[in-house]
């Protein structure tokens, strides 16, 4: 008889266990990743269902409600994330991880209380290191409109310093390494962050104006490269008309490529490359867009090629910014590869912020930069 109920319960319970399985397994929704809810911010292409990219610093908002959501994506390479839950991007993310595989499911968040949650993912990687596709989201309660964009955004047109190369190294002596490269610790991050603006990322490691980096891929070089929908591939371009976004300010940042290996280009030549690129910004969003151009502080002349540059563009709303060897330490202040950590960007942002609070009319406030 003992065996008997003891057979019944067994039985029972698998049932039960069975049932339990199939109901939460229905609870699952599966929400293609261009549904319109979500919020992506940076230069992304939708085919069907999917969304891909590979430029640094791209990041997408869902909002949903349920304890759990989970993302099938894949990746070319090896491209790393940050991941923030229920609070807004800040220096230190949730969590960082690496996504190296086609067709697989990562949990963004599982065993969260009830009520409406909020996941960001940001590709802190750039794009050498992979192209990232999102297939679906898959969710135990309802995907919901996402919260909407912020009223500022900057651009950001740059090379390694504004990839984040190296910010998570420890000494200036470090090789690079894709897991240390966080664009979320670049002067471009923490420029946003203190204005609470959306940005994105338009950046290359190695690339200059007219001279990339030793002079590898010559003749292609970033005002190439603004025209294209993704960072490693010249076949599709971008069309910033049909973009969810348009930048308040523009801020380029390059030349230190130009003058690197004790070398630098013909300045007529470069000012006739920087001009193109001056002229693709204003062409997509338009005359009275202000935009910044920094000078490194790889040499003294790189102002000067930066400044007749801008003025013989003839161009309205172009102001320029010039940086010297006291802008960061060359100890403390450097990551991997001589490039600046999360220290040296924050003293590089300090100086850019006066200057875009002048050009927006956004207001400065008493703050901490990070």
């Amino acid at each position: 008889m003992r065996k008997s109920l003891s057979i019944i319960l067994t039985v029972l319970a698998l049932a039960v266990s069975a049932e339990v399985s199939a109901k939460k397994a229905k609870e699952i929704i599966e929400t293609p990743a261009s549904d319109a809810r979500i919020e992506f911010t940076g230069r992304t292409l939708v085919e069907g269902n999917d969304v891909t990219y590979d430029w640094s610093g791209v990041y997408f908002r869902v909002k949903f409600s349920g304890p759990y959501l989970a993302m099938k994506c894949s990746d070319t390479k090896n491209s790393w994330f940050n991941l923030w839950i229920d609070k807004e991007m800040c220096p230190e993310a949730d969590r960082k991880f690496l996504v190296a595989a086609k067709d697989t499911v990562i949990v963004l968040a599982e065993g969260l209380g009830k009520g409406e949650h909020e996941v960001i993912l940001q590709k802190r990687t750039e794009g050498e290191q992979g192209r990232f596709t999102v297939h679906s989201f898959l969710s135990e309660g309802e995907i919901l409109q996402a919260a909407g964009r912020r009223e500022r955004h900057i651009e950001f047109i740059g090379d390694s310093y504004t990839c984040g190369y190296g910010t998570e190294s420890g000494d200036k002596d470090d090789p690079f390494l894709a897991e240390t490269e966080n664009c979320n610790l670049t002067y471009a991050a923490i420029t946003s962050r203190y204005f609470g603006a959306d940005f994105n990322l338009v950046s290359h490691s190695g690339q200059g104006i007219a001279r990339n980096y030793d002079d590898y891929g010559q003749g292609y070089n970033m005002p190439d490269r603004y025209s294209q929908t993704f960072d490693e591939s010249k076949e599709t371009l971008w069309n910033a008309k049909e973009a969810s976004y348009t930048p308040d300010v523009v801020v380029i940042y390059l030349c230190t490529n130009d003058f690197s290996t004790a070398r630098q280009p013909h300045e007529e030549i470069f000012a006739g490359r920087y001009i193109e690129l001056l002229n693709k910004v204003k062409a997509n969003y338009g005359e009275e867009i202000p935009i910044l151009c920094m000078a490194s502080n790889v040499t003294p002349f790189s102002f000067d090629y930066i400044r007749n540059a801008c003025m013989m563009s003839g161009l309205k709303n172009v102001y320029c910014l010039g940086l010297t060897k006291g802008v960061h330490n060359y100890e403390d202040d450097l990551g991997a590869s001589w490039h600046p950590n999360y220290q040296g960007h924050i003293k590089v942002a300090s100086c850019m912020i006066p200057y875009i609070s002048t050009l927006t009319g956004w207001d400065m406030e008493e703050k901490a930069y990070k």
